[in-house]
């Protein structure tokens, strides 16, 4: 696809948990439980929501640091029982649906860059009806955790689109950080894990409220 002058970007990469998907509770809620399981100290909600959009293994890592490699990889399998528990109930946020639509309508490629595993992410994918949606989708299981940049260079080679032409759309540090690291654009999203504040400390283009707001900035952004 050639780039279209009267468009920002040719491709949109989505994080998944917290950005296009309304499961940050869900996850820190099966988090919490997969700790009590194990009989260790249950991690405070804010710990929680920071570890979301990492890969598994280094999530439960930055919540249990003394822990041993083993311990980790136990509770991650608690953690995949509770949240495949609930995981089908999960709904995609408002405006999800109608702004994949208009932008794949505009001409834009959408990808998804997600700390889930590939397993979760298909399973998501289901649930939402968005099997077919996307033109790469690339998760931690596949390549390295963010903010790596390793996942966001794969979708880019997958696409055909360079960084200058990428914009990456999340909800917490880690999507902010494997954009600057990746060279692409990035926007945050506060509806998510990670707060305003934390946000705004990161290399940005805006913060948003919501889905719906994307749309709206991208046809009133023009690169400087």
């Amino acid at each position: 696809m050639p780039a279209d002058t009267h468009r920002p970007f040719d491709l949109v990469v989505f994080d998944w948990d917290g950005t296009l998907m309304d499961s940050t509770a869900a996850i820190v809620q099966a988090l919490q439980l997969a700790f009590e399981r194990m009989g260790l100290p249950v991690p405070e909600k804010k710990a929680c929501q920071h570890v979301i959009g990492l890969g598994l293994i280094d999530a439960m890592a930055y919540l249990a640091p003394a822990l041993a490699e083993t311990d980790h990889k136990q509770i991650a399998v608690h953690y995949r029982e509770a949240y495949f528990a609930t995981s089908q109930t999960l709904v995609l946020y408002d405006g999800a649906n109608a702004l994949l639509d208009e932008l794949e309508q505009q001409g834009y490629y959408l990808a998804v860059a997600t700390g889930k595993s590939r397993r979760g992410l298909n399973e998501a994918l289901e649930v939402s009806g968005l099997q077919n949606r996307f033109h790469a989708t690339r998760c931690a299981d596949e390549s390295f955790s963010k903010p790596n940049p390793a996942m966001l260079f794969d979708v880019m080679d997958r696409v055909g689109v360079s960084s200058a032409r990428t914009i990456m759309i999340g909800d917490t540090t880690h999507d902010l950080r494997m954009a600057e690291a990746a060279g692409t654009a990035a926007l945050g999203l506060t509806h998510g894990a990670h707060d305003l504040a934390a946000l705004q400390a990161v290399p940005h283009l805006a913060i948003l409220d919501d889905l719906p707001a994307i749309q709206q900035w991208l046809k009133a952004y023009r690169p400087g």
